[in-house]
């Protein structure tokens, strides 16, 4: 037990002279890069708390964190779940189709019956864009976005922006190009935001019909060619093409966006062999990426999923301990 209680003393020590500027994290959109940095950083030392025998802190002891999934998900609710848990903090997993919200009980009534059980924090996740913002404004307790509709996904930002710093070393000047279903993606947005906040120069690609009209307004450039988009970048996000958002409707099939923008060894080999791969997964193999791809040697997309919880540890932890 010395490593652990160690760990949590360089907790508090740390603590003293850090804070985030906002006690919920809503998007990246307007997030300081000293914040960034912040939760980068502590993710670091929670990344250690993971290579442990005993990958549990007491950091979050007695705090009670609801996980309010209005939508499907297998990676962030568990990884948020498991975050929870190695924090020390009581969770309690909200699900839509054993909740009263199937009987006609409104939203705002669901969120207030579960703050009356005096909940610290809420973790929300919803097909429509702005729930976290206005759960703001009928809650006291940390609202924190899992992801809603097509607007953020902040700690799947976080997460990425984590995974390319452990391999490259800094965020700042590094050319990151986010390829494939920007159009429909919300993990495009955070990547956008956080990080031009931190330095790095980004671009996307992919068939116009999938690129949001305006989207250089952002700061970003824009590829239609994958070729000179791989040979041009330091690092990939290959998005996945959300069929079940209608993505299929802007291009003529799966098979030729493959042909077109599909990321494959060969693709690789002949225009940059050190480029590095990242995927927020689930995959669609033979599609927006190919098995030797997905499974080879420059790919971090396992290491994105580990680097998750490390990343989500150390949100929970700077939002649940702010006074």
């Amino acid at each position: 037990m010395p490593f652990i209680l160690s760990i949590v003393q360089r907790f508090k020590n740390e603590r003293r002279n850090m804070s985030l500027t906002s006690r919920h994290l809503l998007g990246l959109q307007g997030v300081p890069k000293e914040d960034i940095q912040l939760i980068l950083d502590t993710a670091t030392t929670f990344r250690e708390v993971l290579e442990r025998p005993i990958k549990k802190v007491p950091t979050l002891q007695g705090k009670t964190i609801v996980n309010l999934f209005y939508e499907n998900s297998t990676r962030t609710r568990i990884s948020f779940e498991l975050a929870q848990k190695r924090l020390s903090a009581d969770t309690i997993n909200f699900s839509t189709s054993t909740s009263s919200a199937k009987k006609g009980e409104t939203f705002k009534d669901t969120v207030r019956n579960i703050e009356a059980m005096k909940v610290d924090m809420i973790v929300v996740r919803h097909e429509s864009a702005g729930v976290p913002q206005y759960l703001t404004r009928i809650s006291k307790a940390n609202i924190l976005n899992a992801g809603d509709g097509l607007h953020e996904h902040p700690t799947q930002g976080l997460l990425d922006m984590y995974s390319i710093r452990e391999k490259t070393g800094s965020l700042e000047g590094l050319k990151v190009c986010i390829v494939g279903d920007v159009g429909h993606s919300r993990v495009a947005l955070s990547n956008i935001f956080g990080l031009n906040s931190m330095g790095a120069k980004v671009s996307v690609c992919g068939p116009l019909t999938m690129i949001p009209v305006g989207i250089e307004k952002l700061g970003v450039k824009i590829y239609t060619d994958i070729n000179k988009a791989i040979a041009e970048n330091d690092v990939l996000n290959v998005l996945r093409i959300q069929l079940e958002r209608k993505a299929g409707q802007v291009i003529p099939s799966t098979r030729e966006y493959h042909n077109y923008y599909g990321i494959t060894a060969e693709r690789i080999e002949k225009n940059n062999k050190n480029i590095l791969i990242l995927h927020p997964g689930p995959i669609n193999r033979g599609v927006e990426i190919t098995s030797e791809v997905a499974d080879g040697p420059y790919q971090v997309i396992l290491d994105q999923v580990t680097n998750g919880v490390a990343v989500r540890m150390a949100v929970l932890y700077l939002l649940g301990t702010m006074h």
